[in-house]
């Protein structure tokens, strides 16, 4: 048995080697030691011996370590293909080797590893599962004694450490690394970014309408600025400014700062006009407001989503709803390991002639229905009006009634 003294120190002994440095340059890795740091005491001091026995702890080291076996293996061969296919854009926009090792494919792998870990997740229970009961380890189990249900609990075990972590990532750490991946294919892959937007028009407040002519994101400037406030249905101000630019360095968000700038405020039949050369105000909105690119909600944190999607529909805005559907699947993402571990047990847990290659085939199958069943729901929300709370756990719903019909008809 390992003792939580011997995994301190090796995790001490990690750190006194090259693992500072790669800490530096992969934010996620350094996410992932301080989740397991918080995490760590805790664990100890609950005593896991009293509720985790022998059996348990050898199910779970299988199932953990050919989960991380197969994201080592399937991640590999996708690194592989992806540095064929754009080894000439590398190479025709002169891209660094340490940008390409640290700015895209030190995140390219946690984002596809977490997209792609419910079909991990399934690979991993096929396999070992099988293997299992290839093995008559199973039946050996159940023979003893142990019932299904209690066999099933080191599986549920392993999900929810591979669950909390999944969400862990996708919710806080991910989005960070997407913004770099994202920069550096704007950069060296041509995949350009939409940095400018031309009449928009947004409520960013209570009666209070703003528009701007031509916004370029890469400065942070608009121009043609107007800004109008009613009250009662009524126009009691109206501001316009030839150039308006956001202040980046302020610690405090909705600076900005207007030139050339004149204010007319209505009172009655009464006129009264202001007008200046430069002047610093506070307008509740931001550059993300102004500018939409493709796969912008991935690059926010769950609380910005969260902020975000709030501000928006306080706003009357409709481009809301890709938002809601992002923020809404990454926690309904993290409770796919549990249905789809249900239907892998229960699936390779009966020894039968053939070997796993049936059960490895249906298990990839239903992994990739879950995975289309998912971007197919997305798209209802997003193009279809469908509820997007409901478009996110639309998959997990159906799998688990296919989980519970599999959990019915396993061996007891």
């Amino acid at each position: 048995m390992i003792s939580f003294h011997n995994i301190r120190k090796y995790h001490s002994f990690l750190h006194l080697l090259s693992f500072k440095r790669l800490q530096k340059h992969l934010p996620w890795l350094q996410a992932i030691t301080v989740f397991f740091d918080k995490h760590l005491e805790f664990l100890h001091s609950l005593n896991l011996n009293k509720y985790i026995k022998r059996l348990d702890r050898y199910i779970i080291k299988k199932f953990i370590g050919t989960y991380i076996f197969s994201i080592l293996l399937i991640i590999a061969i996708a690194i592989v293909f992806d540095f064929n296919e754009n080894l000439s854009k590398f190479t025709q926009y002169h891209a660094p080797l340490h940008a390409i090792i640290f700015d895209y494919y030190a995140n390219f792998i946690p984002y596809y590893s977490n997209l792609f870990s419910p079909l991990f997740v399934f690979i991993a229970v096929i396999f070992f599962t099988s293997k299992l009961a290839g093995n008559s380890e199973i039946i050996s189990m159940l023979a003893a004694g142990v019932s299904f249900r209690r066999l099933m609990r080191p599986y549920m075990i392993s999900c929810v450490l591979i669950s909390a972590l999944s969400f862990y990532l996708s919710a806080y750490v991910i989005p960070h690394g997407t913004v770099i991946r994202q920069n550096f294919e704007s950069l060296y892959r041509n995949n350009r970014k939409l940095t400018s937007a031309d009449n928009v028009q947004l409520q960013v407040g209570t009666g209070i309408i703003a528009y701007i002519q031509h916004y370029d994101d890469r400065s942070k400037r608009g121009y043609g600025f107007s800004l109008d406030k009613f009250q009662e249905k009524k126009l009691i101000s109206h501001m316009t400014a030839t150039e308006i630019s956001y202040d980046t360095i302020s610690e405090s968000k909705y600076h900005w700062t207007v030139r050339n700038w004149k204010i007319r405020q209505l009172k009655g039949l009464r006129e009264h006009i202001t007008s200046g050369g430069e002047k610093d105000t506070l307008i509740q909105m931001e550059p993300t407001d102004l500018v939409y690119s493709k796969g912008q909600q991935e690059t926010f944190t769950s609380p910005q989503l969260k902020d975000y999607i709030s501000k928006q529909i306080d706003r009357g805005s409709g481009n809301v709803v890709q938002y809601q559907v992002e923020y809404h699947k990454r926690i309904a993402a993290s409770f796919a390991s549990f249905i789809l571990t249900i239907i892998g047990v229960s699936l390779s847990s009966r020894k039968r002639k053939g070997g796993m290659g049936l059960y490895l085939g249906i298990g990839m199958g239903l992994s990739f229905g879950y995975i289309l069943l998912q971007t197919v729901s997305s798209t209802f929300a997003i193009n279809a009006g469908a509820p997007p709370m409901l478009a996110a756990w639309m998959p997990n719903i159906l799998f688990a009634f296919i989980a519970y019909f599999c959990y019915r008809q396993a061996p007891n």
